[in-house]
């Protein structure tokens, strides 16, 4: 197994985030539809994707806390990339990103 790993420190707001990633990250735009019964239902975009999980953009929206499940479609143009919504975890949040993985 292996890992890309490094450390960014984010002075402004006094955090450490540690980066362990096993799949090379795509940027990308894509249509996502988080759900959770406890929240509703939000809608971003993709600002990266991996085999491994996608970094998603919330705009104003509630953000559902790191270790929830939520159920997770990727949205094309013409429709569905996934007719029936994928269980991802939340990771981390940090702003209005959360950091989702393929359960």
């Amino acid at each position: 197994m292996t890992y890309i790993s490094g450390i960014n420190n984010d002075h402004a707001n006094n955090n450490m985030i540690d980066e362990r990633r096993r799949f090379e990250r795509k940027a990308a735009a894509i249509r996502v539809e988080i759900s959770h019964p406890a929240i509703g239902t939000m809608i971003g975009s993709t600002q990266d994707i991996s085999d491994g999980g996608a970094s998603v953009q919330l705009d104003g929206q509630t953000m559902p806390p790191v270790g929830t499940q939520v159920n997770v479609r990727f949205i094309k143009v013409a429709g569905a990339v996934n007719q029936e919504p994928v269980i991802m975890n939340v990771m981390y949040q940090h702003r209005n990103t959360l950091g989702l993985m393929f359960a």
